[in-house]
């Protein structure tokens, strides 16, 4: 159970990442999900990377799809489903795989179940905010927390320009990062 003051710190930093959302436009969305998809396929631990759990964006996240359909014949791509309080993880096998998920309306696939977490070579994870120590803090739900604890693979948080902050508040239960990829103009 997390304590009450760093309880109180997430839902302070909630607030101020919600609000910078909403005033990023398409366009910024666009792109810092560009600059940051290119980034990631440069890193080494994507290249060397056979298996890659990533994720289907949500209107507020970074956009990882160019990076998804690009890639799609070199490397299997999975991605998550919302079921409860639990992510599955289901392959993705195209565009045609994909349909609206019930808890957010997320498109996720309807393939086959994905189980041998530990064979995962990257995941790609989302999250509202980022610092340099690699800490991760997510929307609330610790679904990723949940599923990242189950598997070896290296864990690369991605994140808009506004997401890397000085200090993410965290908890005993939140799982770091080993890499960090914002946009962060040059």
């Amino acid at each position: 159970m997390e304590n009450k003051i760093i309880r109180e710190q997430k839902i302070e930093l909630r607030k101020q990442i919600r609000s910078f959302k909403r005033n990023f436009t398409q366009e910024q969305r666009s792109e810092q999900s560009h600059f940051v998809v290119n980034e990631i396929e440069k890193h080494p631990d994507f290249l060397k990377s056979n298996i890659v759990m990533a994720y289907w964006a949500m209107k507020d996240e970074l956009d990882l799809s160019d990076l998804i359909l690009k890639w799609q014949d070199k490397k299997q791509f999975l991605l998550p489903c919302v079921n409860g309080d639990e992510l599955e993880i289901r392959r993705f096998q195209g565009l045609d795989s994909l349909a609206a998920g019930t808890a957010f309306g997320i498109l996720e696939p309807i393939g086959d179940l994905f189980t041998d977490y530990k064979s995962i070579d990257l995941v790609l994870v989302p999250g509202l905010a980022f610092d340099s120590n690699n800490n991760r803090m997510g929307r609330g739900k610790a679904y990723y927390d949940k599923f990242l604890v189950k598997t070896n693979a290296v864990k690369m948080g991605v994140c808009f320009d506004f997401q890397f902050v000085e200090s993410v508040p965290v908890s005993a239960f939140d799982v770091k990062m080993d890499a960090v990829m914002p946009y962060q103009e040059r």
